[in-house]
This record gives C-alpha cells, structure tokens and sequence, in this order.
C-alpha cells in the first residue's frame, strides 16, 4: 500500500490507501472566475467513502452526486445526513456521527471522530491575510453572528451572475454548519489527522499525535471574497512553535505520497 493525497481546492482532499478511496469533503465544483482543476462531482469514477468535516457548502456540495454515482458511504454530522438524504442519497449509504464514534473502513484502516468547532471568522466579508491575527467572532453573541452574516449574504450577491448561481444551487438552507467534526484516520502506513475549518477544542485535540495532518486548507476558490494564502508566515511560525515538522504544499491532483518519510 502507498498512500497518496490529491488536493482540489478549499479543504477537499482525495485520500487513496491502496484499493480504498476516500474522499476528504467533497466540493469539487468551482465558479468560472477561480482557478480550476481537473475533476468534477459527475467525473468521479471510484470513491468508498466521503468523510465531511461540516455541512456548509463549500465542504459538502458535489457529496450528493458522487454517492448517488459511485455508491461510497458519506460519513459526518445529522445535518450532512439531513442534506444528503434531501438530495436523494439512499440511507444505507448514510452514517450519522457527533464525535466519539470509531468507523471501520477497511479492513486495515480505521477512523475515529471527534466534536469539534468551526472556524471563528466564517461571518466577514473576506478571508483575512495569513500573516494578519484575526480574532473574528470570538467573543460575539450569536445574534452579533447573524448580523454579520446577513453583510456577508449580501455582499455574495455582489459577487456577479456567476458567484450567484453557484451560491444558490450549492445553498443547503439556514441550518449551518451542522457541528464540526475532526476525524483521525488509522493506517497501516501511518496516521492521518483531518480537519476542514480552522477552530477546535484544544482539550480534545492536545493528546493526539498523528504522523500527518490536514488543516483547513483553502484556495482562492471564491474570488471577491477568499484570497490566495501565502504560506509565509505560516510557515514562520510553524518553525517557531514546532521545530522540525514539515510543511507540505501540494499543487492540484499532485498525487502526493502523503506519509513519506513518516516511518
């Protein structure tokens, strides 16, 4: 078994062990106006199983297309399984999880899954530059969250014809995120943490020790909102906090051996 690691965009990922594919969220669809990569929901041909870390639309859209043609199995929060069954994928393909559940999915790969919280900046109006501290919401009541969101509605739909058809086909209604969920994988070349939106519960996550980690990476998938991320000053204080870990940066569909070096 060799492990690779195809990235498209945002925070979806492919993850192939062996004969088992996994999908990492599942939105593979973009505006015309951002950069573009090779794969489409209708050009999936294989997947086991889509993991999805949150229910909001840049995560979830395209699940729906892929189960109902390869039959792969969508695990992740009651709302993603609200979503999903709305759409028309059979039940049996459908598992529901909170966090504190373990999934077997293979025969030699393993994932356990924990509650977690999504990022605190998704009411602004634009993603923050990466070397910019950003406290966003942190702090706001959840009625202060709704007004910043009703801004952020509003500025999507100065975004153009385009940027607005996609928002209202992928819109899944008003119920949000769903309840973030982090998944640890278990492999027989390593372990794998994957994480799709950027907070956490520090008391949960400070034990585990993965050999690999994917967190709430994002492109400029949304143009007039989301921003191309220079990894520069992540990768600064990366150094700083963690000597000696490796910051991977993958083009599109790269096919990276993801635990390379690990053992």
């Amino acid at each position: 078994m060799t492990a690779t690691l195809d990235w498209f965009g945002c925070a979806t990922f492919r993850l192939t062990l062996g004969n088992l594919v996994v999908f990492l969220d599942a939105y593979l669809d973009r505006v015309p106006d951002a950069q573009q990569h090779p794969l489409r929901p209708e050009r999936v041909e294989r997947c086991d199983w889509i993991v999805v870390g949150h229910s909001h639309f840049d995560h979830l859209y395209g699940a729906e297309r892929i189960a109902k043609r390869t039959g792969a199995k969508v695990l992740g929060s009651h709302e993603t399984v609200r979503i999903m069954e709305a759409q028309g994928v059979p039940l049996v393909q459908l598992i529901a999880v909170a966090g504190g559940e373990r999934v077997r999915l293979s025969d030699d790969v393993v994932v356990d899954v924990y509650p977690s919280q999504h990022s605190c900046v998704w009411s602004h109006r634009g993603m923050a530059p990466s070397d910019e501290v950003c406290i966003g919401d942190l702090g706001l009541t959840w009625q202060e969250q709704q007004e910043r969101f009703r801004g952020l509605a509003a500025h999507f739909g100065s975004l153009g014809p385009d940027a607005l058809r996609h928002l209202q086909a992928s819109a899944q209604g008003p119920r949000g995120d769903g309840g973030a969920l982090v998944y640890h994988f278990r492999t027989p070349e390593g372990t794998l943490f994957y994480q799709d939106t950027s907070g956490h519960w520090s008391g949960i996550l400070r034990d585990l020790r993965p050999d690999v980690a994917i967190l709430a990476h994002h492109d400029d998938w949304l143009p007039g909102f989301s921003r191309a991320i220079d990894t520069k000053p992540i990768r600064g204080e990366l150094a700083r906090v963690r000597p000696g870990a490796e910051l991977v940066e993958t083009g599109y569909a790269a096919g990276y051996p993801v635990f390379r070096g690990v053992r």
